[in-house]
């Protein structure tokens, strides 16, 4: 049987407000701002478990773990993809890789990005040199620019049968 490659796309976006973890890829990140959600709000896993699931055809991340459904609430965003990650290996799909950029004018991320690789690689089974995650700001354009929120744009790349 051929194996076949499909390609998903993840975008996510979370408000910032003080009084808040900053949480990205299960990496707790100094600042006075974090960002508000039902789970951790952690934008970065977010969008690579829509990816993720888009690559499969399985729905998306709301589809699988509603807002406001209690047994989410406050939950760390790695024990999601992790169930991600399970539902993939349930249909015969293996991670190849994943790319991720996260667009916030601060903090500066460059310090935490190798752990949040870590993170991500170690919860889906994979190494961390499968998935990249960068930082850019938008240039103090829009929301993401009036540090008003954080916007994580991924693509995962999963192969099957």
């Amino acid at each position: 049987m051929e194996l076949k490659i499909r390609t998903g796309i993840g975008y996510d976006v979370h408000r910032l407000a003080p009084g808040h973890s900053l949480v990205l890829g299960g990496v707790e990140i100094p600042s006075a701002q974090g960002l508000i959600g039902w789970s951790d709000a952690d934008v970065l896993t977010h969008s690579i478990i829509d990816a993720l699931l888009g690559a499969a055809a399985l729905g998306d991340i709301g589809s699988h773990f509603p807002p406001g459904d209690p047994q989410y609430k406050d939950i760390s965003s790695l024990v999601l993809l992790e169930k991600v990650g399970a539902m993939l290996e349930e249909k015969g799909f293996k991670v190849g890789n994943i790319d991720a950029t996260i667009v916030a004018e601060q903090p500066k991320l460059r310090d935490y990005i190798d752990g949040m690789r870590r993170n991500l690689g170690q919860t889906l089974g994979i190494t961390p040199s499968q998935v990249n995650v960068k930082a850019s700001t938008s240039e103090q354009l829009g929301f993401a620019g009036r540090e008003e929120g954080m916007v994580v744009w991924a693509v995962a790349t999963i192969t099957g049968k």
